[in-house]
């Protein structure tokens, strides 16, 4: 059974000789070179996270001045993660098919023309539908720069930079977002739509930085390179009829009661829950030895086994990332709302209040690169979870008369810590444990994931906050409906800590460059994953 096993594994490598010399020639590639190709596909990131907040900071504007009401101006800054959030996994395997430099210009080009384009229109609709373009770029060239990075760099401290790198540019890109956008709305002739242009410029930058520093793509080693279009189509109208439904269900007319939210909701649960039967059962009709060869039947756009792999902890730190994103996003909206709305401050007065945040989301990237490769990822993981979580712990007990400084200002400084390491680690780690042609899907379940957390955190927190402001004199919102958001935040931040306590046990430094001595200790995981693929069959 074990020459079985094994055979099938060596003889899948054969077929790989030429994948993994063109990853040695990426590993040799000139430092410049490589630095560029970093500094791109941070760029790319950093791009993403603008797009969001640049708008965020100029919606007033934008309100006044193509006249949208308020209660619509939430779907200029909800159309783009929800289109990018929702095709993440398409394009995913779309890059890992037919190839992640393809998939990362590509969605450089779409996402540069349509931002081009939101700077020139003259009524709401017609913006709203570009911002949802806008983010089918972000969607095609985020998931690929995963993929991209994972191939130019094996598995060593050259990689953990660059991944450590790679998710600096999540706070980098809110801020310049934030920073920019602010001022070119205030101070140049165009207002708002001088950030669209500003943000077209630097996309294309990332499409100039791609054309140069990415290597041709190495041809998919599947035989079979069949799109599953029906899985696409079940997957995306699912998460966007749920993220539409998280968004929506605490402003509809009768809020959660509301007829076509519920519709909605349990209509996009079930096209999810179809779509993961509908991949079990391709994934076993790919399985079956002399399966015979059908239309109907393409290879899975994602394996349901993959969430299996390394012992069930491919699916612990997606659930991890989930958890983190819901505490950060939840934590950070019921800051502003707390700030402006109930301690009166204008808009500018909570912007210099968040600048902490900013500068620690930079200053961890650095701490995260150079620890990533030298402890245990349970440390790490543990660490910044904990850090996201004190954080809502501390907005969840603040006393309104004590100065900014005991309780603000250490709840700012270490609430990115959570999202900065367990983006770096988690990727690391994901691309570890999974095969060549399958880098740019994992990273775009990752980012599904953090995206449905990015909107689960704040539906969740808003409706604790509203019940315990419907039992308010006058059903106003106090001191406890904050308080009460806030530890909905910190709930989602322990649980993501214990997880990670429990399954990183044992996992030991994602990070490092395995040593000969280490390839037989640390085969597990990878042979796991190569049987897993190759020998199901068998």
């Amino acid at each position: 059974m074990h020459d079985k096993i094994t055979s099938p594994v060596s003889s899948s490598i054969a077929p790989n000789e030429k994948l993994e010399l063109s990853q040695s020639t990426l590993s040799k590639k000139s430092t410049m070179k490589s630095i560029v190709l970093v500094l791109t596909c941070t760029f790319a990131m950093i791009v993403k996270n603008a797009n969001s907040t640049t708008v965020s900071i100029s919606l007033s504007t934008i309100g006044k001045e193509l006249d949208i009401q308020e209660v619509q101006l939430q779907w200029l800054v909800s159309a783009y993660p929800l289109s990018s959030g929702c095709l993440l996994l398409f394009f995913g395997r779309l890059a890992d098919l037919y190839g992640k430099k393809k998939a990362f210009l590509l969605g450089s080009f779409i996402s540069a023309v349509f931002t081009l384009a939101c700077g020139f229109v003259k009524d709401a609709v017609t913006l709203d539908i570009l911002r949802g373009f806008q983010g089918v770029g972000a969607a095609a060239f985020l998931p690929a720069s995963v993929g991209i990075l994972a191939a130019a760099f094996p598995p060593s401290r050259d990689r953990s930079l660059a991944f450590a790198i790679f998710a600096s540019g999540a706070p980098l890109g809110a801020a310049l977002g934030v920073a920019l956008g602010g001022v070119l709305t205030q101070k140049t002739e165009h207002t708002w739509r001088a950030t669209f242009w500003m943000q077209c410029g630097l996309t294309v930058l990332c499409f100039i930085g791609g054309v140069f520093s990415i290597d041709p793509d190495v041809p998919s080693t599947e035989s079979d390179r069949r799109v599953d279009w029906l899985g696409a189509l079940l997957v995306t109208a699912g998460l966007v009829l749920v993220v539409f439904v998280l968004g929506q269900g605490e402003v509809a007319l009768q809020q959660w009661a509301t007829p076509y939210i519920i519709s909605l909701l349990i209509v996009g649960v079930g096209f999810i829950i179809a779509f993961i039967f509908w991949q079990r059962h391709l994934e076993k009709v790919q399985n079956t030895p002399g399966a015979p060869y059908s239309a109907l039947t393409p290879p899975p756009l994602m394996k349901t086994s993959v969430w299996g792999r390394a012992r069930g902890r491919f699916a612990v730190t997606l659930a991890i990332a989930f958890l983190t994103w819901c505490s950060f996003f939840g934590w950070n909206l019921w800051v502003q709302l707390y700030y402006q709305n109930f301690m009166g401050y204008s808009p500018l007065a909570t912007v210099l209040r968040l600048v902490p945040l900013y500068v620690a989301g930079t200053f961890c990237t650095a701490i995260v690169a150079f620890f990533i490769g030298r402890i245990s990822v349970v440390y790490l993981v543990v660490i910044g979870t904990l850090g996201t979580a004190i954080s809502a712990l501390l907005f969840a007990v603040i006393i309104p008369s004590v100065s900014y400084w005991a309780f603000g200002f250490p709840a700012i400084a270490i609430s990115v810590v959570g999202v900065d390491i367990i983006f770096a680690s988690g990727t690391l780690f994901l691309a570890k444990i999974s095969l060549p042609h399958e880098q740019s899907v994992a990273g775009a379940l990752f980012q599904t994931m953090t995206q449905l957390g990015t909107a689960l955190g704040p539906t969740v927190s808003t409706v604790v906050f509203n019940r315990v402001t419907s039992r308010q004199p006058g059903r106003r919102p106090n001191l406890d409906s904050y308080h009460a958001a806030q530890w909905t935040a910190f709930a989602f931040g322990v649980l993501a800590t214990i997880l990670a306590f429990i399954f990183y046990k044992g996992v030991g430094i994602v990070g490092q460059e395995k040593k000969a001595k280490d390839v037989e200790s640390s085969s597990g995981d990878q042979e796991e994953t190569m049987t897993e693929s190759k020998t199901e069959t068998v």
